[in-house]
């Protein structure tokens, strides 16, 4: 057996190992859970489905953003092709799917395959790094340890977070990685401008799903609330799905997330209540994952801008070409 078998063997079997624990721990508590499923009415979930649409189309306008700096501005619709088809990916166990179809559907659209990879590492690298700096006040829920002796944390994780993401640091790590694989160049540098808009677009996607989370905690805490609960939701969220995609063999970080998100929410609500919000947030995700790439992919084929053919020479020479439907010219190269 190959390497490449064995990693797969190990992945899967990784994956069904921690979907079986989520499965037995929901099914063993499954009487409470169901009574608090019962308490999310359908106004909260259509609310709480609400704010986790606006947090996964932010997601693409963050993406987006670093697209068009390095050279090819998408139109919205070819956009969310792209973005949403590829998001689907991310359901694959392994790290990289959703970045390799990304890169594959933009190719039809005459985007070379290395910018929009690259344009996807930088997302996944972004959002990871504002997630964690986002879920940073719930750590101290997740350790179940006493939340003064941690408030220190916030402020080192700020200036850390700046210092990851300096754009001639970014440059270089992507100069080094296409060199590495022996890749042609980008066109130009990644600017700060850029880099600074999508870090800004990615906070305000984890707050919007942060209050998908809090809405659904309300429903399940009762007539009265505990005082941590809003940091628990609003902050756990992050830190759950950030530490869930960081465990690269889960698709998606099936359950992890999930049993991260029950541990932080256990603090203020009661575990199999935390259980049921855990439950449904991941249902109403998923959905609109599979709602948001049906969409995309209809709205571009209807408007024409996904009928060019991939062109796999694209990925070097003709990278500032017209372009396929949908794409704007890329900007001239700024001096350096």
């Amino acid at each position: 057996m190959t390497r490449t078998r064995v990693l797969t063997v190990v992945r899967v079997a990784f994956s069904v190992t921690v979907l079986a624990a989520v499965v037995w721990a929901v099914a063993k508590n499954w009487t409470e859970v169901s009574v608090h499923l019962k308490q999310i009415s359908w106004p909260v979930f259509a609310l709480s489905s609400l704010a986790a649409a606006v947090g996964t189309w932010l997601t693409m306008l963050g993406w987006r953003v670093i697209l068009r700096d390095l050279g090819s501005e998408l139109h919205l619709a070819p956009s969310s092709g792209v973005y949403f088809v590829g998001q689907l990916g991310k359901y694959l166990p392994g790290s990289l799917w959703s970045v390799l179809v990304q890169a594959d559907i933009a190719s039809h659209l005459k985007v070379p395959r290395r910018r929009t990879a690259v344009t996807g590492l930088l997302a996944l690298g972004l959002s990871l790094l504002t997630g964690l700096l986002v879920g940073l006040p719930a750590t101290s829920f997740l350790l179940r340890r006493d939340s003064d002796a941690f408030s220190w944390w916030v402020l080192l994780a700020i200036p850390l977070v700046v210092v990851l993401c300096w754009p001639r640091l970014l440059n270089a790590i992507i100069a080094l990685m296409l060199r590495t694989l022996r890749r042609e160049p980008l066109e130009h540098d990644l600017s700060g401008r850029a880099v600074l808009a999508s870090v800004g677009i990615f906070v305000l996607v984890w707050i919007a799903f942060g209050v998908h989370t809090l809405l659904l905690a309300q429903a399940v805490a009762g007539d009265a609330p505990h005082p941590d609960l809003t940091r628990a939701a609003m902050c756990g969220y992050a830190l759950s799905v950030s530490l869930g995609m960081l465990t690269i063999v889960l698709p998606a970080g099936l359950g992890a997330r999930e049993g991260l998100l029950t541990i932080i929410l256990s603090v203020a609500i009661p575990p199999p209540a935390a259980a049921a919000v855990a439950i449904v947030s991941r249902f109403i995700v998923t959905i609109i994952d599979v709602l948001a790439a049906l969409g995309g992919w209809l709205y571009a084929r209807r408007h024409h801008l996904v009928t060019a053919h991939s062109d796999d020479s694209n990925d070097s020479n003709d990278a500032d070409g017209p372009g396929g439907p949908g794409v704007r010219p890329a900007r001239a190269q700024r001096p350096g």
